[in-house]
């Protein structure tokens, strides 16, 4: 039967939409999509067991959103880690069950006094999601005020695997990508084989709209990400060192998750003249493989 519940998780508000094909939940702190449940399945999403789920504090897994910087502020170094959209609360304009029995929901952030201390821009920004047997995500930017701005954005999805060791990611063969945890900036280029991480990984893969997929022999399952307004995929792990030093996601939780991210960053940055909008999407299917 569709319901729609509230729960507290930690400090926070979380509401779990339960429909005829899936359960979704979201907390309005930075629109954050934690949960895509089908039945039958292992977890979609993957959310830390470490997760603090406090006011201002980021929530480590499922879908944080990144605006309107991605990674650290070039231009101030204590400013949060992509951007303060995901610390936020944002505004529930929809959250129902769809006659189809999707779960629908939509949340709106808008510039204000702090934001634009951060960052001295107007916007308008609206989050939607759609669940059933798939789910289809979309943040649009909107540039509110009277002069340009650029910006960065992206989709943060983390995706729950049986191992990242065994599983394999189709869809970046050939796509040069900048490898951060290298620690440089050079660009290299994929091979022709399907990605195996086999350490930390944080690659930047450019000019790619490239539909990834993850197969996953373990849960013999295969989640296809496809996209678009976005020409960049960042592919991470932390791997075992780096994720002891996370208190949100320590252990061997590391194991269990794989990031494949929507984003416009860098040289896919995008600059909205006024009135001007940008949308940047996601659509994930899951299929069992044989």
């Amino acid at each position: 039967m569709a319901a729609i519940r509230s729960r507290v998780c930690g400090e926070l508000s979380v509401m779990r939409l339960e429909g005829a094909h899936c359960a979704l939940e979201v907390a309005p702190q930075g629109a954050h999509l934690i949960d895509w449940t089908l039945p039958d399945t292992p977890p979609v999403l993957f959310t830390s067991p470490d997760s603090a789920f406090l006011p201002g504090k980021a929530i480590r897994g499922g879908v944080p959103l990144a605006f309107p910087w991605f990674g650290p502020n070039r231009g101030d170094a204590r400013a949060p880690q992509h951007g303060f959209a995901r610390v936020r609360d944002w505004s529930v304009r929809t959250m129902l069950i769809g006659p189809d029995g999707n779960c629908v929901v939509a949340m709106v952030l808008a510039d204000d006094e702090r934001t634009r201390a951060a960052w001295p821009h107007a916007f308008a920004a609206r989050f939607t999601a759609s669940a059933g047997r798939s789910l289809r995500m979309a943040l649009e930017i909107r540039n509110s005020g009277d002069t340009p701005f650029t910006f960065e954005a992206a989709l943060h999805s983390y995706f729950a695997v049986s191992d990242v060791r065994e599983v394999r990611l189709h869809g970046l063969q050939g796509i040069e990508y900048v490898d951060k945890a290298g620690g440089g900036s050079a660009r290299r280029r994929e091979g022709a084989a399907p990605l195996r991480l086999v350490g930390e990984t944080d690659r930047v893969y450019l000019d790619t709209e490239a539909t990834c997929i993850i197969d996953d022999p373990g849960w013999r399952r295969r989640i296809a990400i496809a996209k678009s307004g976005s020409r960049t995929t960042v592919v991470w792990n932390p791997w075992a060192e780096k994720a002891r030093a996370m208190a949100d996601l320590g252990g061997r939780a590391w194991t269990g998750m794989v990031c494949v991210e929507t984003v416009v960053a860098g040289d896919d940055a995008r600059t909205l003249d006024p009135g001007e909008a940008h949308s940047l999407a996601a659509t994930i299917t899951v299929e069992q493989a044989m």
